[in-house]
């Protein structure tokens, strides 16, 4: 499969090419020295926000393992993909008989990507590891994320886990642990990689051909992408910033003037080709009601606290059942924005 990635944000660098990573030095190290021991544990948690890397650092140890299959005689750092190398451009082009990169799939008929990581493409990894290794090298599996898993999938992904074949590694991504089942988590070892600082979030962006311009942009992005590249990239890419404000608008005007706003907000939301950003708002608006709860909470305004925190499992549910019967979105987020107003 190629690793022209379905869903891959404007402006990102596929992981599988990608040989810059930015601020996980220390993780970097502790894969290194686990290899390098010969008691690497055989399934490993990456976990950590979106967008800071994890994929970027499963590609690049693979690429490590694959490079030095014998431990012993790997180097006690990972070394930098060599893009010329037999193994980089069998990774970057998906044609590794060695690794196998578990997503979510296109669905044929619409073209989309699905909503979750089924039960099918899990069974690719069974059918991977029945096949005999090429070279007789390490067999890797990136699940990204494993939080994309359906409970059929993650059902089948636990049972390899529980038996796993010889020389066989998982590489498995998550941005909310807590979400996974326990028993997959019992069985991986866990590395959990931090937000990007400042530093870090800025070069990982220059290297994407994205320069800050040093004023109230680059502060704005700093601040609101929390140490991610993918909330960067919506930010800068996606009109992000504009959907802040926006919503910010909304928040602070009133009559004729806020649902004439709501409404403008409602269209964009609502386009074509608008799911990204729309994800991107929806993670903003329970932040901004959590942070609301959280505000009340600490000033011993406990209703309002309660509201809020009610507020977004409401909303949650009006998302819910929207996608599931096919409502018209426009209509669910003028729906949701008169619920955050109050």
């Amino acid at each position: 499969m190629s690793e022209d990635v379905a869903g891959l944000l404007d402006g990102a660098q596929p992981p599988a090419r990608n040989t810059n990573l930015f601020g996980h030095q220390a993780a970097e190290e502790f894969l290194a020295r686990a290899y390098r021991s010969g008691k690497a544990h055989h399934a490993i948690l990456i976990e950590g926000p979106e967008g800071i890397g994890k994929a970027t650092l499963a590609f690049r140890f693979a690429n490590h393992v694959l490079s030095h299959p014998d431990p012993a005689a790997a180097p006690p750092y990972l070394t930098e993909p060599d893009p010329d190398s037999a193994v980089s451009r069998q990774i970057a082009s998906g044609a590794s008989h060695n690794l196998l990169h578990l997503s979510r799939p296109v669905d044929d008929k619409t073209g989309r990507v699905k909503s979750a990581i089924t039960v099918d493409e899990v069974r690719r990894a069974g059918h991977f590891f029945s096949q005999t290794s090429g070279t007789g090298s390490w067999r890797i599996v990136i699940i990204d994320p494993a939080d994309d898993l359906n409970r059929n999938a993650a059902n089948a992904i636990l049972k390899i886990l529980e038996e796993p074949p010889k020389q066989a590694m998982f590489l498995v991504l998550s941005h909310a642990p807590g979400k996974l089942l326990p028993t997959i988590r019992s069985r991986c070892q866990p590395l959990r990689l931090s937000p990007l600082n400042d530093r870090d979030l800025t070069q990982a962006l220059g290297a994407l051909g994205l320069a800050l311009d040093g004023g109230k942009t680059e502060e704005m992005v700093l601040s609101m992408s929390k140490g991610s590249v993918a909330q960067a990239l919506k930010l800068l890419n996606y009109g992000g910033t504009e959907i802040i404000a926006a919503f910010d608008e909304i928040l602070s005007s009133e009559g004729p003037k806020a649902r004439k706003a709501m409404h403008r907000l409602a269209d964009v939301l609502s386009g074509k080709d608008s799911e990204v950003i729309f994800g991107f708002f929806m993670q903003h608006l329970s932040d901004h009601l959590v942070a609301r709860a959280r505000a009340a909470a600490l000033a011993g305004d406990i209703a309002t606290a309660d509201r809020q925190a009610k507020l977004v499992t409401d909303i949650n549910e009006k998302i819910t059942v929207s996608q599931a019967y096919n409502l018209d979105r426009k209509q669910t987020i003028l729906s949701i924005l008169e619920a955050a107003r109050a």
